[in-house]
């Protein structure tokens, strides 16, 4: 496992986080052990509306979020989050060059109910690797360690309050967006960003 990539399993990803996976030789393990951080990925995506950056939050129930292990974290639906995510996705790519491409792939995931939020997410990554093309050996971690060579552990690396490091640069290269020329480019958003903008081009861009 000490040459797995160890990635955390998040909603909708940023593109660094596939940039990293994709310039990875290594087989990936998911990280279902670790105690669920706040204000991660985990259950957080950025998209691009039309007033600027957005961040869309999958509602955790309350008892998920404290020392709780990520495959323990159930999602919450006390609000209508799904209606929500799936209206605001819509309305920032619908005039998106490839959204109604991919459009019925992921109306299904804001429909169906999930209990957990690991089960939701590899649901979706698994999706994201098929379209994207990316041809990879994921598996799971069997326990929790702390101590994953530095090379090989990205469960803190790709964090929303953190800048990309020299690893994750390509993810900073501007590409075309709907609404860039109203608020500039914005970086390292969710990789459906660039799916939508970009369709079969972005695993180039990666």
């Amino acid at each position: 496992m000490d040459n797995s990539l160890i990635l955390p399993v998040c909603y909708l990803p940023p593109i660094s986080y596939f940039s990293v996976l994709h310039a990875s030789q290594s087989p990936i393990q998911l990280e279902r052990y670790e105690h669920y951080p706040k204000q991660t990925y985990r259950n957080r995506a950025s998209i691009y509306s039309a007033n600027g950056k957005l961040d869309l939050i999958i509602p955790v129930q309350h008892g998920s979020k404290n020392h709780t292990a990520m495959k323990d974290v159930r999602i919450s639906y006390e609000a209508d989050w799904q209606r929500l995510h799936w209206a605001s996705i819509q309305t920032a790519y619908r005039s998106s060059a490839y959204f109604e491409y991919y459009e019925d792939d992921f109306a299904p995931f804001y429909q169906q109910r999930f209990d957990w939020l690991f089960d939701f997410n590899e649901a979706q990554f698994g999706l994201l690797l098929r379209l994207l093309k990316i041809e990879k050996v994921v598996g799971h971690t069997t326990d929790y360690r702390k101590d994953y060579p530095r090379a090989t552990d990205f469960r803190q690396v790709i964090h929303p309050k953190s800048p990309p490091l020299n690893p994750l640069a390509k993810s900073s290269k501007p590409y075309y967006q709907v609404f860039a020329s109203r608020h500039g480019f914005i970086a390292d958003l969710s990789i459906v960003d660039l799916l939508f903008n970009h369709g079969p081009q972005s695993k180039g861009y990666l």
